[in-house]
């Protein structure tokens, strides 16, 4: 099974949470194009625009997100009193689930980033914002809101992107409130000085800002974890997740764990909002009552997606199952090997003392019997490999016809199991020299057979090893099947 495919079931748990976001709303605007030439005025290039989009970024784009994964959201934010705040506005108005208290200070600009692409190349991108406190009654009214939403939402997310809708007095005041209420707090920081954050259950800086932040390097796992727990020792809080981008996440805690994630392979368009996506994700999954690792897991694979996306994205549900399940097969399409590449799988395995099991069948049609054959074996090693008769040693013993499916989607459904870890097609008539090569301790075959009947049973015994017969499921039979399909 892939390491990520127990996540699967937890995607239906991130449904219906309420999260209370507070933080710096920004307007994205995304200007497409193409550039076929150089300008004779200047050595640039020249943008043909074909489209624009505007959307939610910052604080507004973890929103987005806690929408996009079937979340809800009460979303506390401040804008101008201009054409971009107005913008914004609607554009959180449009937003199913999502309770809006957006403030607005008249005389702020809102902040706005333009960025230009020719194609998935991000050329240039501007600014227009003001980077200031808001006003001392504003920032009043963001706490008063905040913390009289906490009460309705299962956990708190700070966004802050430095732009001044959070203050260290209002940071410790609706920390404070959201401990008193139970709930746990996870911030997205900036700047040099995490102890304003203190109290919080989850910073989530990324590796330069930890660095800064903690004055220390952060180039390797270990200087990563070391600059995490000085953050954790001087700032008080609970852990710290540190996004790496291409070498994933690691999750250090205050009870001294230590996880390093690894980002999933894929090809990067734009790195934008992906922290935002991580946050959103975090924030679901803390809500919904999953571990803080599973969550900083799913949270890894979130953002693996929105980085293959070109713009601000969002990942949702769909998006988050799509990718877990593309794991599982390409997980399930990795255990099938050759012989040679078996017998290093079961070295290593081997190497780690573990147990390892065969069986072996033609399996043509899988049915319950098959499954439960697996189960039982799976359930007395550390891992099991299935030899599997070729298409031509299944018609030298089962005769013309068959097998109904052939060698390579044989394998491919009995690599989707959860309890098979590897398959080995073998040519041969039996699995003797497959048995005599692979030398598993333990080898299983069904309770229709008898011990002095099963193949290689007196070579696994010549070295220690055990012959189980497995309990048979009444009432299946591939041949039955066939023959109850041919009338």
């Amino acid at each position: 099974m892939h390491p990520n495919a127990d996540l699967i079931p937890l995607v239906d748990r991130l449904h219906g949470v309420r999260v209370l976001c507070v933080g710096d709303v920004m307007l994205d605007r995304y200007v497409y194009g193409q550039v076929e030439r150089i300008s004779p005025e200047a050595p640039i290039p020249v943008l043909t625009i074909m489209r624009e989009e505007a959307m939610l970024g910052g604080a507004g784009n973890v929103v987005r997100n806690l929408v996009g994964l079937g979340a809800a959201a009460e979303f506390v934010s401040v804008v101008g009193g201009d054409a971009a705040g107005r913008e914004v506005t609607g554009l959180v108005g449009e937003l199913d689930r999502v309770e809006p208290h957006l403030l607005v200070e008249s005389r702020r600009q809102t902040t706005i980033k333009t960025r230009y692409i020719a194609g998935t190349q991000q050329m240039l991108r501007t600014d227009r914002e003001t980077v200031a406190e808001v006003s001392a009654a504003i920032g009043d009214d963001v706490v008063r809101v905040a913390c009289t939403a906490i009460a309705d939402c299962a956990v708190m997310v700070l966004s802050d992107y430095a732009k001044g809708v959070l203050a260290p007095a209002a940071d410790h005041a609706m920390i404070a409130a959201a401990r008193a209420a139970g709930k746990p707090v996870i911030v997205d920081p900036k700047g040099g000085d995490f102890a304003r954050y203190r109290g919080a259950t989850l910073l989530t800086p990324n590796r330069r800002e930890l660095g800064i932040a903690a004055q220390m390097p952060t180039g390797t796992d270990p200087e990563v974890a070391a600059a995490s727990r000085r953050i954790i020792e001087t700032c008080g809080v609970a852990a710290v997740l540190c996004t790496r981008g291409p070498a994933g996440m690691s999750l250090v805690t205050a009870t001294g764990d230590v996880h390093h994630l690894a980002a999933s392979a894929r090809e990067v368009f734009d790195v934008s909002g992906a922290g935002d996506t991580a946050v959103a994700t975090l924030a679901a999954g803390l809500g919904a009552g999953l571990s803080l690792l599973d969550a900083a897991r799913l949270a890894n694979v979130a953002a693996g997606v929105v980085v293959g996306k070109v713009g601000t994205a969002t990942c949702y549900s769909v998006d988050l199952l799509r990718d877990l399940r593309r794991e599982e097969l390409a997980s399930a399409e990795h255990k099938i090997m050759s012989r040679e590449e078996a017998l290093d799988a079961v070295a290593r395995w081997r190497s780690q003392r573990l147990k390892i099991g065969f069986t072996n069948g033609c399996f043509d049609l899988l049915h319950p019997g098959h499954v439960g054959l697996m189960r039982q074996a799976r359930a007395g090693c550390d891992r099991l490999v299935v030899g599997l008769n070729s298409d031509a040693s299944v018609q030298r013993l089962k005769g013309s016809g068959r097998p109904v499916q052939n060698e390579a989607a044989r394998a491919a459904v009995l690599a989707s199991l959860g309890d098979v870890d590897l398959v080995v097609v073998f040519p041969e008539d039996t699995p003797l020299a497959l048995i005599e090569a692979l030398r598993p301790e333990l080898l299983v075959k069904g309770a229709d057979y008898t011990v002095d009947a099963v193949i290689g049973a007196d070579l696994v015994q010549s070295w220690g090893g055990r012959v189980m017969l497995a309990e048979i499921v009444p009432g299946f039979s591939t041949t039955a099947t066939i023959k109850r399909l041919a009338r």
